[in-house]
């Protein structure tokens, strides 16, 4: 069974950091945290910046590599 998880559950707040497209400006904000490093888990943790001890979605790190590489490439355009 899958359980909604607290960010703050998932890394300790210094794990986290604000993507390098969210500029702050309209208030759309992602933090992301390397799971393998604070707590051995081969993840990526996603959180909204504005909840910062809200749920948080993890995905597998290459899952995440594959969405990041799609974006980069055009494939997948995060302003449509």
């Amino acid at each position: 069974m899958n359980r909604i998880r607290k960010s703050t559950d998932l890394a300790p707040e210094k794990a986290w950091f604000k993507s390098s497209y969210s500029s702050g400006a309209e208030g759309n904000c992602v933090e992301a945290a390397d799971l393998e490093a604070v707590a051995n888990v081969a993840a990526v943790g996603v959180r909204d910046s504005k909840d910062k001890t809200g749920p948080a979605l993890h995905f597998p790190k290459t899952s995440w590599s594959t969405f990041v590489t799609r974006v980069r490439e055009g494939v997948l355009d995060p302003r449509a």
